[in-house]
C-alpha cells in the first residue's frame, strides 16, 4: 500500500538489477529457455486477461502472486530481473497498486517497452469510471492527507513522493495520528507522546490523499505545525510549502478559540491537511456538506477551526496494539479513519473490473499493444479477444439476470472492502455499508449498534466478506450469527483456490448476491 510512512524508502534499480541477474546466472542448473515474448501484469486478475487474448503465443506472469495484497506487496529480485526482460507491462494503476510494485515496473522496464496503466488507458474505450465518494455516515468530519497538482513543472512523476512533516504540536494533552490496517497495525503520521522528530512525517504519491484517524488524551485547543516537500526521486527534493499551523477545538465550544472567534469551523462533511503542489500552500482542502466537487473549497489555515465534539469521545480498546492512545477502556476524542485501511487514493475507484464491461475495455486495449508487439500473430490476438469478448458479454448478462431477479428492496451490499462501487453502479446494487470495525478487536458498543441498525433497518439477511478475511472476522462473522444473518463470500481483487479465473469470479460474486440476499430474513 502507498500508505503514510514515516520517511523516504531506497527502492529497486539498476544496481539492484545487475545483483538479481547475477543471482540468477548463479542459481543453479540451467533451465529451458522461452523464447516467446513476455508479459508482465500486476495482478492475476490482469494476468488472466492478458491470457484470453494472447493465448500461447505470449508468457504472461503476475507481478503481485495470489493471495499478496497489491498495495503492499515487495517486490523480489527475482520480480525485477522477469521485469527487466518483458516485451510489455501492465498494471490497473489509479493509486491501486502500491509504489514499490510501480516502481519496480518504472525503473527495471527496458527503454521502448509498453508500460500500461490499464484503468487510465479504458476511458478510451469507453470505460465507465467512477469518482471515489465515501458515503458512510459519520457523526464527525472526515479528516486526512492530501496532495494537489501532479508536480511535473518541478520534475515529479508518478514514481515521487510528497513529504508532509510535522515540526510542532502544542496542547493540554497528547495528539497521534495514524493509519488502522485492516487487521489492526498503525502506523502514525504524528505522536506527541515521544516527541517530535524526524519520524513524524507521512509520504503521498502526487495527486492522491488518505484517510487517518485522529486521537486526542485531553480536552482543549491544539495546534499541529506541518511542512511540506517535493521528493521528485532519490537525489532531489524540493520545498513545497513552508510552516503552516492548523487549529483543533477538542471537546470545547469551536467558536471560542482564541483568535479564531470569526473563522470557519469545520466539523463535518470530509476535509483534508493539503499540499497544493501548484500554488505552493498548505491549506485545508473540504468538503463540508459532503455535496462532493461542488462544495470543496480551499479554507486557509489561520481562518478555520477543526471541530473534534464530545460525541467523538471514545474507550481506547482493550487490544495491546492501541497502548499507544493510553490504558484500555480510558476515555479519548477521537475523529475516526472514514475507510479502515491506509487506503491511500486518487479521485477515481480503480477497481474498475467489477463492472465486466470495464473488463472488456481493458481486453481490447491489452489485444491492441500485443498486436503491436507481435504483428506476425495479429490474426490470431484478434480472434482471441472476439471470442473473449463474447464470452464476457455472456457473463455481463449473466451478472445483470442474477442481480435483477433480487427484489429491489433487497439488494443492499454490506461488506468489509470499498471495492464494490462498480459492480453496484452497473448491476443496481446499493453499497449500503462496510462491515469493518477492525477485525483485530472487539467492536464497540456503538459499532456493534450501527450494524445491527443496518441491518435491521434494511433487513438484510446476509453480508458479504471476501475469502481472504472471513477467518480473521470472527467478532464480525458472530455479529451476524446473532442476529441470524448469513456471512456470505464476495471477490474483490484476488483469486483463490476455488476461483481462479475473471470469468468464474464475477459468477461466482453475482450467484452470492443472488442465493443470500434473496432468502428470507429470519
Amino acid at each position: 500500500m502507498p500508505d503514510v510512512r514515516p520517511a523516504p524508502r531506497t527502492w529497486w534499480g539498476a544496481g539492484v538489477l545487475a545483483v538479481a541477474v547475477l543471482l540468477a546466472s548463479c542459481s543453479g542448473p540451467l533451465q529451458e529457455v522461452d523464447d516467446r515474448p513476455s508479459l508482465i501484469t500486476t495482478t492475476g486478475i490482469i494476468a488472466d486477461l492478458a491470457r484470453n487474448v494472447v493465448g500461447d503465443h505470449m508468457a504472461v506472469t503476475s507481478l503481485v502472486p495470489e493471495g499478496a495484497d497489491p498495495h503492499s506487496y515487495e517486490p523480489s529480485l527475482r520480480d525485477v530481473r522477469t521485469v527487466a526482460y518483458a516485451d510489455a507491462a501492465f498494471s490497473n494503476y489509479m493509486l491501486l497498486e502500491g509504489q514499490a510494485v510501480i516502481r519496480t515496473l518504472d525503473a527495471n522496464l527496458a527503454d521502448g517497452v509498453p508500460n500500461v496503466e490499464l484503468a487510465e488507458s479504458a476511458v478510451r474505450y469507453a470505460a465507465e469510471i467512477l469518482p471515489l465518494v465515501e458515503n458512510v455516515s459519520l457523526d464527525t468530519v472526515w479528516l486526512g492527507l492530501r496532495v494537489r497538482g501532479t508536480g511535473e513543472d518541478q520534475g515529479a512523476d508518478r514514481a515521487s513522493d510528497v513529504r508532509l512533516r510535522v515540526t510542532e504540536i502544542e496542547g493540554p494533552g497528547d495528539l497521534v495520528a495514524y493509519v488502522t490496517e485492516t487487521f489492526g497495525t498503525p502506523h502514525f503520521f504524528a505522536s506527541s507522546a515521544d516527541g517530535i522528530d524526524g519520524t513524524d512525517a507521512a509520504l503521498l504519491p502526487p495527486d492522491a490523499h488518505t484517510h487517518m484517524s485522529w486521537a486526542f488524551t485531553q480536552p482543549g485547543v491544539y495546534t499541529l505545525t506541518v511542512a511540506a516537500d517535493l521528493l521528485v526521486d532519490e537525489a532531489t527534493t524540493v520545498p513545497v510549502a513552508g510552516e503552516t499551523t492548523f487549529t483543533f477545538a477538542v471537546g470545547v465550544d469551536p467558536h471560542s478559540v482564541p483568535g479564531h472567534e470569526g473563522s470557519t469551523v469545520l466539523g463535518a462533511g470530509h476535509g483534508d491537511i493539503t499540499a497544493d503542489l501548484d500554488s505552493g500552500e498548505l491549506y485545508l482542502f473540504a468538503d463540508p456538506h459532503g455535496g462532493g466537487d461542488l462544495t470543496q473549497q480551499a479554507l486557509m489555515a489561520d481562518e478555520v477551526v477543526i471541530e473534534v465534539p464530545g460525541r467523538a469521545l471514545h474507550e481506547i480498546p482493550p487490544d495491546p496494539a492501541f497502548r499507544f492512545l493510553g490504558r484500555a477502556g480510558e476515555l479519548i476524542h477521537q475523529l475516526p479513519q472514514a475507510v479502515l485501511g491506509a487506503h491511500v487514493h486518487g479521485e477515481i475507484d480503480p477497481h474498475l473490473w467489477q463492472d465486466v464491461g470495464n473488463a472488456q475495455a481493458y481486453v481490447e486495449i491489452i489485444r491492441d499493444t500485443v498486436i503491436g508487439i507481435d504483428p506476425e500473430n495479429a490474426a490470431d490476438y484478434r480472434e482471441n479477444a472476439a471470442t473473449y469478448l463474447v464470452e464476457l458479454q455472456e457473463v455481463d448478462d449473466y451478472v445483470r439476470a442474477r442481480i435483477g431477479e433480487i427484489p429491489e428492496s433487497r439488494r443492499h451490499l454490506v461488506t468489509t472492502h470499498d471495492a464494490f462501487g462498480y459492480l453496484g453502479a452497473a448491476y443496481d446494487i446499493d453499497i449500503a455499508g462496510f462491515v469493518t470495525p477492525n477485525p483485530a478487536t472487539e467492536p464497540s458498543l456503538q459499532e456493534r449498534l450501527r450494524l445491527v441498525e443496518t441491518i435491521q433497518n434494511l433487513q438484510i439477511p446476509a453480508v458479504f466478506l471476501e475469502p481472504n478475511l472471513i477467518a480473521r472476522s470472527s467478532t464480525l462473522v458472530q455479529t451476524a450469527e446473532e442476529l441470524g444473518v448469513q456471512v456470505c463470500p464476495i471477490y474483490g481483487d484476488a483469486f483463490d483456490d476455488q476461483v481462479r479465473t475473471y470469468v468464474d469470479m464475477m459468477r461466482a460474486n453475482a450467484d452470492s448476491l443472488h442465493d443470500c440476499l434473496i432468502q428470507e430474513t429470519t
